[in-house]
């Protein structure tokens, strides 16, 4: 079974792609039974369809290809709950030869364009949806495009493009006015290239701060015109609103509406503003009066909730970002990370441990106030932090995670790894619109006899329950929908289920699972996404469970949970759990006589997943030596929204090797790899390595590559070049280039990856590198594993 290609038509990927029909036989499996989701994958046969799909009365699901169709009564039943449900009389024209989309077999996914809703009615030209845009004649089917309307008159009238009326997304420039001279400089520059490329109905608002916030008021154009607010006091939503004229009443809130009145100009689209706004961000200068022996004082706290109480009080429920760029920790007010005094160094691992870091637990309790703000009104925060030390992102990472921002943290604005990042946020599609999704939630529908746990990723609980909903919960749990603040076409995120106790379940009867991812596109018009999948409930002894057993889907899941545990737990702990968890799994899996290690084998389908789990408990996402609770914050943030492929990356990162002999090849990510006339390729997901042996790396340095002779040498060295450029042009962070040669310092990157089959305790060497450290090969760690899991 081709998991990608089958990833690539549902946008899922299965740890288990037949599941046991009862709670105790799951729990056996050791993996859990959930799904990778990426919820906006991008499918080139995805069919938009211009109208409002069809819901069921009772269980709220979609209309799908597994629905039963009466053509005669023009009635079809939910294969989730067996409602019958009247068509429309729009649907007049269904039969078997004459199907909408959302009936066609090869359609598991299919995305409406759904009305926008006016407040003018003589806008709404036409009140009927035009299912015949979507309709497919089952003898051609590639005539699903041009397909002819029956009621054509609908798709002039439907909001199929951006609408110049219409005020698009709102974004909130956060900027560290304490930054350097030249770290501002660079943002200053990114900024108004950001601004140049924006659409004209594009909202814009400016904070800076350093020990004072200010809200740049854009509309006064006689001056520059700011309000003031205290950095070292944490205020509330309502007196950010009071003192910025904009506060509304709770009826107004509702209606996201504000009063002629007050009409508020600290957020107006760019059209209106690009003056003012321009000459503002030029005007911000760095604020380096610092005490000797002291840090800046800066109010990174008080800065992001002024900022979101300006989005609270002029936009209701609408697209929205905050953009963070800061370039040092948070000093003085609300969410502080540390002292302004030097001599007081900034938190570790072992601090927050043992309870050393005395600003931590506040301050992670204030973003966490933020965080249930941010997703209240759906606006997204995004953090880019620049500079030699933390800055915090360890306490940021709650709002950024579940506001589902970016979080990018380097050395240097002056880079391009940040104009990258922040021009790739700020693509355009081919109409002019931003490729952004805001507002987005999940929901999910099952078959009685499947239970919704819970999900891990970049989405919030709403805590809404029905009869789907388990009391076993995993993550954010207890709901049947979550809440996600923004979207990306990569965003994944796990989903926990169990097997239903109700009723005894058929083996070789099959399940269904929906999901309904709801959002607003870049032109601000909703759109709605609706994957619809079944599988098969098989006995507890069927080959079918092993053979739809997805190794990295399955790694990528432990790891979601590994991680999970890791906020609560010591590293140890987890990574014990992992361990008993592995040593369950390959108890159960494996073929072997009692008690006699030696005859251990575990079937391809299983075989990769022990090295797997080798690699992620010595990850930097579970061992946190020599990385700083910013640096901890970033991977684990990145990891719990990664998609299958990148997250296996993450956990066992890729090695090829470049010779004379042929093309690259995949090798062993093993230090025996090494050797003096090769070039070895390393992508760990957040840098890459070009790594030289000895030999060619002298014969570099001496130039025999200029050499008209010598141009298998040549292409040699560049084809690794060639290779790692794409990958960095691909992946958003980009990942750290390094290019060293055997034996120096740099190669170290590679070194600590790659595991230690020799040290310095090895007996025979024979001249090949070797690792020095206590810790076990994987050799060591498979034959333990053989022993334990042998055992009675």
């Amino acid at each position: 079974m081709d998991f990608v290609e089958l990833e690539a038509i549902e946008g899922l990927r299965w740890t288990w792609n037949s599941w046991p029909p009862s709670k105790a036989d799951a729990s056996a499996l050791v993996i859990p039974l959930s799904v990778m989701c990426t919820p906006l994958m991008q499918s080139s046969e995805l069919p938009l369809l211009q109208y409002d799909p069809l819901i069921c009365g009772r269980c709220g699901a979609v209309l799908n290809p597994y629905a039963r169709v009466e053509y005669q009564s023009r009635i079809w039943v939910c294969p989730f709950c067996f409602q019958k449900n009247s068509f429309p009389r729009t649907y007049t024209g269904i039969g078997e030869n004459n199907l909408p989309a959302e009936l066609f077999p090869t359609y598991s996914t299919v995305e409406y364009q759904l009305e926008r809703k006016s407040s003018n009615p003589t806008l709404n030209l036409n009140p009927k949806p035009n299912w015949g845009n979507g309709m497919v004649s089952s003898s051609s089917l590639s005539s699903f495009t041009s397909s002819s309307s029956l009621v054509s008159s609908f798709s002039s009238s439907s909001p199929s493009g951006g609408d110049s009326r219409v005020l698009g997304p709102a974004f909130v420039f956060v900027v560290d006015a304490c930054s350097a001279a030249e770290e501002l400089r660079a943002i200053k520059n990114e900024l108004l290239h950001v601004l140049a490329k924006l659409p004209e109905n594009t909202l814009v608002g400016l904070v800076t701060f350093d020990s004072m916030v200010c809200v740049h008021d854009l509309g006064f154009a006689e001056c520059s015109r700011v309000v003031l607010f205290p950095g070292d006091r944490e205020l509330s939503s309502d007196q950010i609103q009071q003192f910025l004229g904009i506060s509304r009443t709770k009826k107004q809130q509702q209606l996201g509406k504000t009063t002629t009145a007050e009409k508020q100009t600290f957020l107006l689209p760019v059209s209106e503003c690009e003056f003012s706004v321009t000459t503002a961000i030029e005007e911000i200068h760095s604020s380096e009066q610092v005490l000797p022996g002291h840090r800046p004082l800066r109010c990174t706290g008080a800065a992001m909730s002024a900022a979101i109480g300006l989005l609270e009080g002029s936009l209701a429920n609408k697209g929205s970002r905050i953009m963070v760029f800061t370039s040092g920790p948070t000093t003085v007010g609300p969410g502080i990370i540390v002292s302004s005094d030097l001599s007081n160094a900034i938190r570790t691992h072992r601090d927050i441990i043992n309870g050393h870091a005395p600003y931590y637990r506040k301050s992670s309790r204030f973003y966490k106030k933020l965080s249930q703000r941010l997703s209240d009104a759906s606006i997204v925060l995004d953090l880019f932090a620049y500079s030699l030390d933390q800055v915090g992102a360890s306490e940021l990472k709650v709002p950024v995670e579940t506001s589902g921002g970016f979080m990018m943290l380097g050395e240097t604005f002056d880079s391009d790894q940040f104009r990258k990042c922040l021009r790739h946020i700020f693509n355009r599609d081919e109409e002019g619109n931003l490729i952004m999704y805001f507002d987005s939630t999940i929901e999910i529908v099952t078959t009685k006899d499947v239970k919704i746990c819970g999900a891990l990723g970049p989405c919030v609980s709403l805590r809404k329950k029905n009869s789907l909903v388990s009391e076993n919960e995993i993550g954010e749990g207890g709901t049947y929908i979550w809440k996600l603040g923004t979207l990306t076409n990569k965003t994944c995120i796990a989903f926990f289920f169990q097997a239903g106790e109700e009723e005894k379940i058929q083996p070789g009867s099959a399940f269904f699972i929906q999901i309904i991812t709801r959002h607003v596109h870049g032109n601000m018009g909703m759109r709605k996404r609706v994957t619809t999948v079944a599988r098969r409930w098989v006995g507890k002894h069927s080959p079918e469970i092993a053979a739809g057993f997805d190794q990295e889907a399955a790694a990528s899941v432990m790891a979601r949970l590994a991680i999970h545990r890791a906020e609560t737990c010591y590293a140890r702990d987890v990574i014990r759990w992992l361990d008993n968890e592995l040593i369950r799994f390959a108890s159960k899996f494996g073929d072997y006589i009692q008690e006699d290690p030696s005859s251990f084998r575990l079937s391809s389908n299983f075989s990769l997943y022990p090295q797997f789990m080798y690699h992620l408990r010595r990850s930097q996402f579970i061992d946190v030596f020599n990385s700083s609770p910013d640096e901890t914050a970033f991977f684990r943030l990145m990891l719990n929204r990664e998609g299958v492929v990148g997250s296996v990356i993450m956990i066992q990162p890729t090695l090829f090797e470049y010779s004379f002999d042929g093309p690259p090849v995949p090798v062993l990510l093993d230090v025996r790899s090494i050797s003096p006339d090769v070039i070895l390729l390393f992508d760990s997901y957040f840098y890459i390595v070009i790594h030289y042996g000895s030999k060619i790396a002298q014969w570099r340095k001496l130039g025999y590559d200029r050499d008209p002779n010598n141009q298998n040498l040549r292409k040699l060295l560049e084809a690794p070049d060639l290779d790692a450029e794409q990958l960095v042009a691909e992946r958003i962070p980009v990942p750290k280039l390094i290019k060293c040669d055997q034996h120096s310092s740099q190669a170290r990157f590679l070194l600590a990856k790659l595991n230690p089959s020799v040290t310095q305790h090895s007996t025979h060497t024979d001249g090949m590198d070797i690792i020095f450290t206590d810790d076990f090969s994987l050799q060591v760690f498979i034959e333990h594993l053989q022993t334990l899991a042998v055992q009675g």
